[in-house]
């Protein structure tokens, strides 16, 4: 889980060194970041309910296998059509491996306060991937090249695959009916299709032609594979898997992970663009949102034991609300104390989230199911990071354009240069080379426009966790997924007999007249 989300975002301080060693255009290098989430978000539905096939250990060493190879062709790469290529390729052994975790973990721990520590640590690792993912792409960058960042996926997975063999059971295949080939080429296909449009939106504009056409095709197919879902008789999706149960803490997933990711995106930004920090200082500022992550998670793996998880969701979502409107009061002189009490803030409520939501849906679908229901675990937070990223990106950059425009109209004849107009980054770059009167005004006016844009976007956060906590706390079942430590089970037949034997013989002692 460390590796898939370190992959996740690695690349993204690795763009620069990326374009200059291949000639790579604007387009492709976003293809080259944006294959892997694409692949991944598009095709874990469907490896979950093929891992529960072939078997959970099978699909995970195969998504390894597949990891290290894309990774060692994308090390080796020496045009940009091959590291997309690469990319993908990785994308589609994540795939396999991310509902293969999950399940094999549910597999390995029948007890539920083992299981339920086992998922809180499962949680934390992903999201601490993520987020040092910057930190470590940086350092390998500086350090190395840009293939380091490939290279270092071949030994650890590797490494992984020979404890795999070593220390992971291999439980038969969960489920023997064949796959559902209708329900994965539309869910597949329309997972694809919505993801695509997403993370073109930003680039080609949301009223576009091709991001329009590719938001109706996966819409389309997506209402298909619902429709189909009611009526086939051996469906990718079981009746049970699609309860409210499984479905709201999956949304609420999807709804932590749109603040979560899309924050980090503004925060690097404003790291970079307005503190000045290269890409390797914004990396290791980020540092307190996975320490507070994993406090968070560890946290919630308490608190489930004593409370529903209903409880802990609303709690968490609404934690994660809390650290949005704090960011919002950002300004220019706010500096890294403000920023990284954010991330404390932020890191401990998506923590607690993760953790309790992840549990609620894999209690809630049932050994057999698990790795279908870690895919649709999986499939919610990929589709949810990836509009959150697309979605606060596009609100910060509209604002941006809007106010730099503004101020570059009022700056006199000629305005300032067209780079400004792109990022704060880019301001930032452009007034290097312009003359001191125009760079303190240039410098200011980008600051302010992206700090307004930075509210705005905090803002959107802010609103859709707190409709999450509040479609929690409506549409999740009071007691939905509660910890089994809650629940009181029926005595069997013989602790009942054995509890009768010593009443039984206390009167006959009694009737007899002697002591027992």
């Amino acid at each position: 889980m460390f590796l898939l989300g370190m992959d996740l975002t690695v690349l993204n301080v690795a763009i620069p060194d990326l374009q200059t060693a291949l000639a790579s255009s604007a387009g492709q290098t976003q293809w080259i970041v944006d294959a892997y989430a694409l692949v991944l978000g598009g095709l874990v539905l469907t490896a979950g309910g093929v891992t529960d096939r072939i078997g959970r250990r099978r699909a995970f060493l195969a998504g390894l296998a597949l990891c290290a190879l894309a990774s060692l062709a994308g090390a080796t790469a020496a045009v940009p059509w091959q590291l997309i290529a690469a990319r993908g390729a990785m994308g589609a052994g994540a795939s396999l491996i991310m509902p293969a975790t999950l399940s094999l973990l549910t597999g390995m721990f029948p007890e539920p306060e083992r299981r339920r520590r086992a998922i809180s640590l499962w949680a934390a690792v992903g999201g601490v991937g993520g987020a040092l993912g910057p930190v470590i792409g940086g350092w390998l960058v500086s350090h190395h090249s840009w293939r380091a960042v490939f290279w270092l996926n071949v030994p650890f997975a590797a490494a992984v695959i020979v404890l795999t063999l070593l220390v992971v059971p291999a439980p038969p295949p969960a489920r023997t009916e064949p796959v559902d080939l209708p329900g994965t080429v539309l869910s597949a296909t329309g997972l694809l299709a919505l993801v695509w449009a997403v993370i073109e939106g930003p680039g080609r504009g949301w009223t576009s032609t091709p991001v329009l056409t590719a938001s109706a095709v996966g819409a389309g197919l997506l209402t298909a594979f619902g429709v189909w879902l009611r009526r086939a008789p051996a469906a990718m999706l079981p009746p049970h898997v699609r309860r409210r149960e499984v479905t709201v803490p999956a949304a609420a997933l999807a709804m932590m992970a749109f603040g979560m990711f899309g924050a980090l995106f503004v925060i690097s930004l404003y790291l970079q663009g307005v503190l000045g920090c290269t890409p390797w200082q914004a990396g290791v500022r980020t540092l307190p949102l996975p320490a507070a992550l994993v406090a968070g998670a560890v946290l919630a793996a308490v608190l489930t034991a004593r409370l529903t998880h209903r409880s802990v969701l609303v709690t968490g979502l609404a934690v994660v609300a809390g650290s949005f409107v704090l960011l919002s009061g950002t300004t220019p002189e706010s500096g890294y104390p403000h920023l990284a009490l954010v991330q404390v803030v932020a890191g401990v409520g998506a923590g607690l989230t993760a953790a309790a939501g992840t549990a609620a849906v894999m209690e809630s679908v049932g050994e057999a199911y698990a790795g279908v229901g870690s895919a649709v675990n999986d499939a919610t937070r990929q589709v949810g990071a990836t509009l959150g990223v697309a979605v606060q990106g596009s609100v910060l950059a509209t604002v941006y354009r809007d106010r730099i425009s503004e101020a570059s109209a009022s700056a006199g004849p000629g305005g300032w240069p067209s780079a400004a107009r792109e990022s704060v980054v880019a301001a930032a770059l452009a007034g290097r080379h312009a003359a001191p009167a125009v760079r303190s005004h240039l410098l200011t006016a980008a600051t302010d426009a992206f700090v307004a844009g930075l509210t705005r976007s905090a803002w959107v956060a802010a609103l859709v966790a707190v409709a999450g906590a509040v479609a929690v706390w409506r549409g999740m079942p009071r007691l939905a997924a509660a910890p089994s430590s809650h629940r009181r089970e029926p005595r069997r037949e013989s602790e009942r007999e054995s509890h009768r034997e010593p009443r039984r013989e206390r009167r006959a002692a009694r009737s007899s007249g002697t002591s027992p």
